[in-house]
Order: C-alpha cells, then sequence, then structure tokens
C-alpha cells in the first residue's frame, strides 16, 4: 500500500528527486498555429526509468479540453517527455540547483525564446 508521501509525490527513503522536462502540444484553433508548452517537472523516484513514467503519468493527467471564449475546443495533450535526469542537489529544503542543459546554437536558442528579446507572450 502507498504511504501519504507516495501518493503526493513527495520524499520518500529511497527515492532521489529527478526532474523531468514535458512538453505539452495544443492544436491550433481558429486558423491560429499549435501552441507549445514546456513544463519542468520534480518527481520522486527510485532511477531515471521510474522517473520517465511518473513524469509521464503526471503530464498524461493533465490532458484536457474546454471551450474557450470563442466557443472553440481547446485540447491539451502530452507531446513527449523530453528528458529526465536526476536533480543536480538532492537536498530540495534549501536552495538548490536542480536542472541544467548544454546546447552549442546560441542563435537557435535565441529564436526559440522569446525573453531573451523581452517578447510579450
Amino acid at each position: 500500500m502507498a504511504t501519504d508521501a507516495e501518493r503526493e509525490g513527495g520524499p520518500v527513503r529511497g527515492l532521489r528527486p529527478h526532474i523531468a522536462v514535458v512538453l505539452m502540444e495544443s492544436p491550433g484553433t481558429g486558423g491560429n498555429d499549435p501552441l507549445y508548452e514546456e513544463s519542468v517537472v520534480l518527481v520522486y523516484a527510485a532511477d531515471e526509468a521510474d522517473a520517465r513514467k511518473r513524469a509521464e503519468r503526471r503530464a498524461r493527467s493533465r490532458e484536457t479540453s474546454y471551450l474557450n471564449d470563442r466557443g472553440e475546443t481547446v485540447s491539451w495533450s502530452l507531446k513527449r517527455v523530453v528528458d529526465v535526469s536526476a536533480a543536480l542537489d538532492e537536498d530540495l529544503t534549501q536552495d538548490a540547483d536542480l536542472y541544467a542543459r548544454h546546447f552549442r546554437d546560441y542563435g537557435a536558442y535565441e529564436r526559440f525564446e522569446p525573453l531573451l528579446s523581452g517578447e510579450e507572450f
């Protein structure tokens, strides 16, 4: 039987904090392009394979459809669990480093990340 901490996804002896990068997708409505949401998720798991399963289950629980103010159906679904890795620091009761990724093409990153140019979303 699962403990309260396991049901709530909190720390449990033997489970390590893992960070998952999850990509959700909403197909375009009213002629608009699709919209994507990248989320960084904290899960506690014994290993990366278990962390990936937990992150996917958590993301699938967020899949939804609803009517917007124009009466159009907006839906969100899991596109992919992009990355999973153990948190860089295990003690999350204080300031901690959680996740890092590396890349080579700063121009592509700049085009992707609207916050770098001050673009409003």
